[in-house]
Formats: structure tokens, C-alpha cells, sequence
């Protein structure tokens, strides 16, 4: 694994490398609210401008409607210039006359739903209709979504088809995303992973995939993409009502994290900006991939991620009992 701070990182040894920054594209599928279509495009087209070239989709995002977006502003730029990630597990098909929608989070989404499908024809089904959803010849990088129910089938077909595709050439590197750090480790140390994409579980606020996850990747040589760096909404906005793991904080964690932008404001560094930095303490980690429903929050992203944060605000939060001493820092010295 090559490791190169705040620079293009390689995922595993597969050859794919992925910058710093990409740009998740769930909110691109309608997550909670409707987005104009070129509300949409203009996110993407802000991203791009900004320098983003990595990015994230899946069919489970607006049943679709993420890859149909994405697709449609990646027509015509160079293939060469940008990485792209997309999911299986989530076959979709046509409703059935009668049938309603379950967006799932999701709203004002095609006429589809989802079949949970982890066997070899229904993973390459699913990435095949994600290929012309995107309008492309191929994704760098393909991950089994939310598994965590189906550990048989992840390792009887699921992953083995995965392998098979990266054997033939098809996909460049393969691996697992989901939020559950215990099972990412699990699959990191009995299968040949080239990246993992863990949301939600190695933030300012929390640790469970430093103690579980990153060490066995590390010892295994598999990339982390880091989601989730907000933890839901807590360490973008930590006011009364804030979401933490898609519910309301508990009032311990509310008061933490508001102890976290205290100490951020001593060193007039934005809260979030100290958010996304925070992962890339542990050579693991390859990229964070944050999502934008406007393009003020596509610049945003990038200016959040350029932001000069001084070593002094870390050792600051080590000392105030904020983070534990044992954590990796991303210390400039």
C-alpha cells in the first residue's frame, strides 16, 4: 500500500489510486429531499471544478437516480481523469402493477425496487445495469453493500464473484462497504480486500474501528475510505436536536462534540474542517468521501479539506480528554 499524505493514495495493491477528497453522491438520489436535476448537475459540476475526482455512488441511492445523475455529468470527459466506485448487493427491477415504492430514505425516485442479491449472476446483473446507468465501460472500484445480514452468502457468492470479476479484469479493485467496523475486520482478515469503505466508525467522536478495523488493515496491507465523518449531522452542527447515527444525540455525546468546537473556535478552525482532517491520522486511510446537495456545500467540501489546521489544536484535544491519547494524529510535524 502506498502511502502519500494528503496526495493521491493507492488502494491496496490494485493500482487504483484515489485523491484525499471524493464526493459521495447519495444526496444526488434524492436522500430526505428532492433535488432539480440540475440542482444536481450543477453539485457535480462544482465538484469537478474544485478538483474532485473521486466518486462514490451505488444503485441503492434514489433506486438509481444517483448513477442516472452521475452519468449524465460525467458524459464526455476523459475517462482517465477520475475515479469511480459504485455497489452491489441491491439488484433493482421494475415495480410490479400495484406496487409502491420504498425509497428507503430516499424520495421522488424511479419507479423501481430493491432485491437484496449477493449470488454471482445477480452481482454481475446488478453492476451491468449500473454500467449504463453511468454510461461508462467500467468502475474502478466495486464494494459489497451492507452485508452484514447476509455473512453466508457474502462468502459462499457474494465475494467470490467479486474476485472473479477482478480476476477477469472487469472491475480494478473490490472490497465491502458498510458501517459495522467488527464485520469490515472480519472480511478484511479472511478474504483478499483491496478496500474497505467503513461510514460512520473512525470520527472525532468515535473509535470503534481504530481498536477493531484499522489494525488489521494495516497489518494487511487494505485501504480505508472513511464516510460518515459527521457522524449524521453531530459534528457538522452540534445544537439541540443534532442527529447522531440517524436519531437524535444522546446528550453526552451533544455535549462532546460541543466541547470538540470549543476547542476548534480557540484555534479558528471550523468544527467540521478539524471533522474531515481527524481520519487521516492512521496511514490506512486512503480518502474521505463526503457528500454535497448544493454546490455551495461541493465548494465547501474542498475548502473544509484545504483548511491549515495547526498540530497545536490536536495535542490541545489529547489534553482536554476530547480524544484519547493512544489515537493517531494527522500532525503536520
Amino acid at each position: 500500500m502506498v502511502y502519500l499524505p494528503y496526495g493521491a493514495r493507492e488502494l491496496g495493491r490494485s493500482g487504483v489510486t484515489v485523491p484525499p477528497l471524493g464526493l459521495g453522491c447519495a444526496p444526488l438520489g434524492n436522500l430526505y429531499r428532492a433535488l432539480p436535476e440540475e440542482q444536481a448537475q450543477d453539485v457535480l459540476r462544482t465538484a469537478f471544478a474544485t478538483g474532485a475526482r473521486y466518486f462514490d455512488t451505488a444503485p441503492h441511492y434514489g433506486l438509481g437516480l444517483s448513477e442516472e445523475r452521475l452519468g449524465r455529468a460525467l458524459r464526455g470527459r476523459d475517462r482517465a481523469t477520475y475515479t469511480l466506485s459504485t455497489k452491489v448487493g441491491r439488484r433493482l427491477r421494475p415495480l410490479a402493477p400495484g406496487e409502491e415504492p420504498d425509497g428507503e430514505g430516499f424520495v421522488d425516485t424511479p419507479a423501481r425496487a430493491r432485491v437484496r442479491d449477493f449470488s454471482r449472476d445477480g452481482i454481475r446483473a446488478t453492476l451491468d445495469a449500473s454500467l449504463e446507468r453511468l454510461g461508462v465501460d467500467a468502475v474502478d472500484i466495486v464494494y459489497l453493500h451492507d452485508a452484514e445480514n447476509h455473512l453466508r452468502e457474502v462468502y459462499e457468492t457474494g465475494f467470490p464473484a467479486l474476485a472473479e470479476l477482478r480476476d477477469q479484469k472487469m472491475v480494478r479493485a473490490i472490497g465491502f462497504g458498510m458501517n459495522h467496523s467488527d464485520l469490515l475486520a472480519r472480511f478484511v482478515a479472511d478474504l483478499d480486500v483491496d478496500v474497505v469503505l467503513c461510514a460512520g466508525r473512525w470520527t472525532l467522536l468515535e473509535r470503534t474501528a481504530f481498536d477493531d478495523l484499522l489494525p488489521v488493515c494495516e497489518r494487511r496491507g487494505t485501504s480505508v475510505v472513511v464516510g460518515g465523518v459527521y457522524n449524521s449531522g453531530l459534528l457538522a452542527d452540534p445544537s439541540p436536536g443534532a442527529p447522531y447515527n440517524y436519531a437524535p444525540a444522546p446528550d453526552d455525546l451533544l455535549d462532546r462534540a460541543r466541547q470538540l468546537a470549543g476547542v476548534c473556535a480557540e484555534f479558528d478552525v471550523p468544527l467540521k474542517a478539524a471533522a474531515l482532517r481527524f481520519p487521516f491520522g492512521h496511514p490506512a486511510v486512503a480518502s474521505a468521501v463526503v457528500g454535497a446537495a448544493t454546490p455551495e456545500e461541493a465548494e465547501e467540501n474542498a475548502a473544509l479539506f484545504a483548511r491549515d489546521i495547526p498540530d497545536a489544536l490536536w495535542h490541545t484535544l489529547v489534553a482536554r480528554d476530547l480524544l484519547d491519547p493512544d489515537l493517531p494524529l494527522p500532525l503536520d510535524e
